[in-house]
């Protein structure tokens, strides 16, 4: 990872009140040093779902941009907001140019020049990257076959996992795009809002695991094995099917298995060359997280699963944590005040004990995050962090987008 350098503390002219800070404080980290070193050419934002990947992964997109870089971002079902945010009305399977990506040089970019960046961004179409895959692998016969057969519109469509793999699919059809063209020198990846962000990482064992599954390989049967010892055990086998599902339904898949075996190593080997490409080196992982026990708890599973895989973390980036109200009054000294201001009756004391009320109710928040991220960071204390602040309102436009890519990256040293 690139070696952290010193912060200019211009870089955002907006501040958001402070963070309390932990009592096991984890290393900062430097995005912009991560966005600048032209050796990363993937960034992946994984986190649980509601964490805030998507509007974090524009961010880091047009920011990586306006200080130079060639990007395309590829999301995951964004709200229309933030569509609407990047100028464009509709995304789909096809990188568009975002409008209104300033070309003027980051004065704290050491290598961004006037023009050079830019910015593409696309949706992921689930089906449409399965319907390209096969397309692309199959004869147009066979293809056809395979589009309009029930069970693949039902896997490419609604299948568990079938998003994360189809997310896999279109990084290494971008990677090779980008290789080839130079059209982009890096992709920022918002994975899919899963349960868990470990799904993005298994969603190719899944697939594959259906797929050579013992019911699939047994309606695979008489095709490859000896016709003699196979016909009669089959036989039993799929009058019995037959009876419990019918017998076109039956038909139907043992024409889409046939169909797709031949398409099959093919997605093995697309699969396991993906799988590498988020090994390599120029691969940074970024998990984002919501100041929230089940969130930050999968954060962790995530980092040891990165680690596990040998695969390069860059950091943790902790999403729409509360702001410290400040001043000394402490929550306990903020709960006995208004206790005693409840206690009168009058109007006036009524008024201060609800304000107390609120700025201890945000001071406790304040103290559980901040235990919580200390938590974390004792347990993982080689993993640098980012802290961004909740905002009072939604992203809606670029200088939304601009405004959370300056905070991530005035991080308080």
């Amino acid at each position: 990872m690139p070696t952290p350098r010193p912060r200019s503390s211009s870089r955002t002219g907006a501040r958001v009140g402070p963070l309390a800070a932990t009592a096991t404080t984890a290393p900062t980290l430097d995005v912009d040093a991560i966005l600048d070193d032209l050796a990363i050419r993937i960034i992946v934002c994984c986190g649980s779902g509601g964490v805030g990947k998507t509007t974090t992964s524009a961010s880091i997109a047009l920011r990586a941009a306006e200080r130079g870089r060639k990007v395309v971002v590829l999301t995951i079902d964004p709200a229309r907001r933030l569509a609407q945010s990047m100028g464009i009305e509709v995304l789909d399977n096809v990188p568009r140019p975002v409008p209104g990506v300033s070309t003027a040089p980051d004065p704290t970019s050491d290598r961004a020049q006037a023009g050079s960046g830019s910015l593409d961004a696309m949706m992921l179409d689930m089906k449409r990257t399965f319907d390209e895959v096969v397309e692309s692998q199959a004869s147009p016969e066979k293809a056809r076959q395979i589009l309009n057969n029930p069970f693949y519109i039902a896997l490419s469509s609604s299948f568990a996992g079938t998003q994360e793999y189809m997310a896999m699919e279109k990084l290494g059809q971008l990677d090779k795009d980008a290789r080839k063209s130079g059209r982009w020198d890096l992709i920022v990846v918002d994975t899919p809002p899963s349960r868990s962000a470990q799904d993005f990482l298994d969603a190719t064992e899944r697939l594959s695991s259906f797929l050579d599954g013992k019911f699939i390989r047994l309606l695979l049967a008489p095709a490859r094995g000896p016709a003699r010892i196979m016909t009669a055990g089959f036989g039993l086998v799929t009058k019995a099917v037959t009876t419990i599902v019918g017998g076109e339904v039956l038909t139907d898949l043992q024409a889409f298995v046939a169909a797709f075996d031949t398409l099959f190593g093919g997605f093995r080997q697309r699969a396991q060359r993906t799988f590498e490409l988020l090994q390599a080196r120029g691969t940074a992982f970024l998990v984002i997280a919501a100041p929230e026990p089940d969130a930050l708890r999968e954060a962790a599973y995530f980092v040891e699963r990165l680690r596990e895989e040998k695969m390069p973390l860059a950091g943790l980036v902790i999403n729409r944590a509360s702001t410290d109200p400040g001043g000394e009054l402490s929550a306990a000294g903020a709960m006995a005040g208004y206790e005693r201001l409840k206690a009168k009756g009058d109007e006036t004391s009524q008024l201060a004990a609800g304000l107390l009320r609120l700025h201890a109710d945000r001071k406790l928040i304040v103290e559980r995050e901040a235990r919580l991220r200390g938590r974390f960071a004792k347990a993982h204390p080689d993993v640098p962090t980012a802290v961004l602040p909740a905002l009072s309102t939604d992203v809606h436009d670029l200088d939304g987008l601009r405004l959370i890519g300056g905070l991530l990256s005035d991080q308080p040293a």
